[in-house]
Order: C-alpha cells, then structure tokens, then sequence
C-alpha cells in the first residue's frame, strides 16, 4: 500500500475513534466490558485482570493485553483500544512497575505474581451509542461488499467483450472451419451412384482393351 493510500485509510477510519478514550497503562488491574455474539443473542462478558503490556497507545491501532490466573491457568486476551465491542472499562487500582512490558509475569503463579499496589484510583470509560455505531459499520461493510460484487462483475462482463472483439477481428467464428461428422453429411442421390457405376464400367473395358 503506497503512502497516500495509508493516509486515506486512516482518515476514513479516524470516524470510528472514541471520543471517550480510556488512559490505561502497564500495571493497571481492569474491568472490560465487550459485547459478544453468542447465536442471534448478545450479551456482556466481563474480563477482569492485569494490564501486561500496551501497544500503539490512543491511536487508531492501539491496544493493550490482560491477563490473570483462572483455576491455575493463565489466560491473556488483547483488546483494542476503540473497539466498538468494548463498551466500558474499568480501573480497579494502579501498580507500582518499572518496565513497559510485563511478560516476565507469565513465569509467575500464586503470591509471586502480585505487584506491588500503587493507589486505587479508581476509573470508568465507557462510550455512548455503541448500539448506533454498530449498526452503521455494519452498513458500510455491506455498502463496500456491494460495490466489490459491483466491479467484479464489470470487470467481467469487460473481459467478456474483449475476447468477442479479438474474435471477430481475427474473422473466425466458433464452428466455422470445425469438420463435419460423417452424419452431417448428406449421400448424393440415385442418378449421381448411377453416372459413378456407368463411368466406373468404361474404365473397366478400356482396361481389357
């Protein structure tokens, strides 16, 4: 994709960046609330745990990683940040790290594995009309199928008339120069086998002469 094409892909997806967009950091214990798909049914699923890394910070293409411990067994899920899925999010408490990234804490299970707490500043984003801006990225993405199918078919209904063009310029139409099958063709009449026998009996006695 060249450099112009990136700029306009980002302009045109800059519509679906949150207005309320969350401050969260490596280290910060959260609440995320997503919306998840289960059927023709919706409901919230709540993933509670520790903020082990962020990537890309409130830009467009930003996210950050969760993880906590369920029975024993470390589960991590990354979310991005403007998700139109992710509907709110909460901040439980702050801990006191020193690095950008905390995958050391995949080695850690138990007591080991807790920081060291830093406040409980608690705080909640969540974004307004999640159900609206759903709906209208469901349209466009219909929209832009649409307009694919749209050219795929003129693209071909394009190719299909050329290859008639180049055809007709070369003067050959299908089936013109093809043989016929011994059934197309039609045996000559009783006079012709007639004149064909009588010259065939010439021959005959010219020879024995």
């Amino acid at each position: 994709m060249k450099v112009k094409e990136k700029i306009m892909h980002k302009v045109n997806l800059s519509k679906f960046m949150k207005k309320n967009i969350p401050d969260i950091h490596t280290g910060d214990t959260v609440k995320v609330h997503q919306k998840i798909k289960e059927g023709d049914k919706e409901r919230v699923q709540i993933f509670e745990g520790l903020v082990i890394a962020t990537h890309g910070g409130k830009s467009l293409d930003g996210s950050f990683t969760v993880r906590k411990e369920s029975f024993g067994v470390g589960v991590e899920r990354i979310f991005p940040v403007h998700s139109p899925r992710v509907v709110k999010i909460e901040r439980i408490k702050q801990s006191k790290v020193r690095r950008s990234k905390l995958y050391f804490m995949r080695e850690l299970s138990g007591k080991n594995a807790r920081l060291k707490e830093l406040n409980r500043d608690y705080a909640m984003w969540e974004e307004k009309g999640v159900e609206e801006e759903l709906e209208k990225i469901a349209e466009e993405t219909a929209k832009l199928a649409e307009a694919a199918a749209a050219e795929k078919e003129a693209e071909e209904a394009e190719f299909e008339k050329k290859a008639e063009t180049a055809i007709k310029a070369h003067g050959h139409t299908p089936g013109e120069n093809e043989p016929k099958d011994e059934e197309d063709v039609t045996p000559g009449s009783a006079e012709d086998e007639k004149k064909a026998q009588s010259t065939e009996e010439k021959a005959d006695k010219a020879a024995e002469k």
